[in-house]
């Protein structure tokens, strides 16, 4: 996914094609035509091209906070004036990012660090980290706990219904999780394995991964479904929102009330324009990635939907121009 392409490119079945897929990136070809109203050749044929043309791609994500395998650190970063999108392509480059987005407001560039344990995260962010000398400040912001992910987010394009019958039973909401204070259990060699496959295609078949693993088919489909059943293992739907009809994507940073930071999370949790929203720690202690259909709808929303929130303190928005790496995958690259 090298290029942004204008809104015009896809139809109206494509864009259902790529709601079913964000509501499971696995879902089969009968059920995806099912709500789209389209054959499974049609819906196949579709996708491919989509696919093919850049514009969508399916990775298998496994969730942090079920595993040993390591946490994540937003960092807000500010660079030196003039050197933004330099900044922003080094990060990239980096196998310890995860995401990267150009941004406007109070930080240039948001990224998220991945590391195996504490001291890895300290060789990343403050020995080794990519661009330090175009870098004037930073600010790192641990994600505790999460309120939604990227994988539960609807478009709003099928009907409701299409959730449920889409989405495997594991997909439940973060917000009532039961396992949170269980300790993660370690994943083996295969499964290790099967996820760092579909990191690279998600809708890789279970016969392919097997060959390409050297397991049996049955080996492998056991170690996927216990991977997904314990919600280890979800899957994205990478594609610009402009495709699908938001022009606005932006991330929000929050600073709540401790003793109401349950209740703000899961109101702002239930929006349909929340993609993504964390409980952190530090001067900010709620954080999200948001979308909404037009610039001009931050006018209301931050009134409206911020301005509402239970033990609101503090607010900042940052107004992403361009996301360059989503879920390890680049997305664009800065023009020249």
């Amino acid at each position: 996914m090298n290029h942004r392409a204008p809104v015009d490119t896809i139809d109206d079945l494509d864009r259902r094609i790529i709601a079913a897929l964000q509501l499971n990136g696995r879902a089969p070809w009968s059920a995806v035509a099912r709500w789209v109203d389209a054959s499974e050749t049609t819906a196949q044929r579709r996708y491919r091209a989509l696919r093919e043309r850049g514009l969508l791609r399916v990775v298998g994500t496994m969730e942090l906070d079920r595993t040993r395998e390591g946490s994540s650190m937003l960092v807000r970063v500010q660079a030196r004036p003039g050197r933004g999108l330099e900044v922003a392509d080094r990060l990239t480059d980096s196998p310890d990012v995860r995401f990267v987005a150009v941004v406007t407001g109070a930080a240039d560039l948001i990224v998220d660090f991945v590391a195996r344990d504490n001291e890895e995260m300290m060789r990343i962010l403050f020995t080794d980290l990519p661009a330090a000398d175009l870098i004037t400040s930073t600010e790192a912001v641990p994600v505790i706990r999460a309120f939604t992910s990227a994988s539960m987010w609807d478009t709003g394009l099928l009907p409701t219904e299409a959730a449920a019958d889409l989405r495997p039973d594991s997909l439940a909401s973060s917000c009532d999780r039961a396992d949170w204070d269980v300790t993660p259990q370690a994943l083996t060699t295969l499964e290790l394995a099967v996820v760092a496959a579909l990191k690279e295609d998600g809708r890789t078949p279970v016969s392919t991964l097997a060959r390409n693993l050297e397991h049996t088919e049955s080996s492998v489909a056991r170690a996927m479904d216990r991977l997904i059943a314990r919600g280890i293992l979800q899957f994205r739907t990478l594609v610009e929102p402009a495709l699908i009809g938001y022009d606005a994507e932006f991330m929000v940073w929050l600073s709540i009330e401790p003793d109401r930071l349950d209740a703000a999370g899961r109101q702002l949790a239930g929006h349909p324009g929340t993609k993504f929203l964390g409980a952190a720690t530090g001067r900010f202690n709620l954080v999200g990635h948001m979308v909404l259909p037009r610039r001009a709808d931050l006018f209301r929303y931050t009134s409206d939907v911020i301005g509402a929130l239970p033990g609101l303190l503090a607010s900042d928005v940052t107004l992403h121009l361009v996301t360059m790496k989503y879920s390890w995958h680049r997305m664009v690259r800065p023009a020249a």
